[in-house]
């Protein structure tokens, strides 16, 4: 090639400064990246016990419902094999619907009062 037509080639300067300006911003952009990253992986390693025990207490509540309505529905089971005519069967399904529904709203209401607490939990360790 000759020297007038590698000469064509060339990057103008000035392009060239905003290139190593534009890429010297973007490895700037990515070590602070890379900081904020390390630094929520400490933050979250120092929250890993709370956040495990508000886990564990979720989980076993999740637990101790689950056999509970296991339970209920055995329960009901069981009063259905012993009904003897249709209306008995009415009601004992009116019945356990009825308490199902609250004590699952119960559930329901309990379960978000420990994710809220664990959620402020969290936020009072930030």
């Amino acid at each position: 090639m000759s020297e007038s037509g590698r000469d064509r080639f060339d990057i103008p300067q000035d392009l060239r400064a905003m290139a190593e300006n534009s890429f010297n911003q973007a490895r700037q952009a990515f070590e602070s990246f890379l900081n904020a990253a390390h630094g929520a992986v400490d933050n979250l390693e120092g929250q890993g016990a709370s956040m495990r025990a508000n886990a564990k207490d979720i989980s076993a509540k999740a637990i101790g419902f689950a056999e509970q309505n296991v339970q209920n529905s055995l329960d009901y089971a069981q009063k259905l094999l012993d009904t003897k005519d249709i209306s008995e069967i009415m009601r004992l399904h009116a019945e356990y619907v009825q308490a199902q529904m609250r004590a699952l709203t119960d559930q329901a209401g309990e379960i978000g009062q420990a994710i809220s607490r664990a959620a402020l939990d969290q936020t009072r360790q930030k």
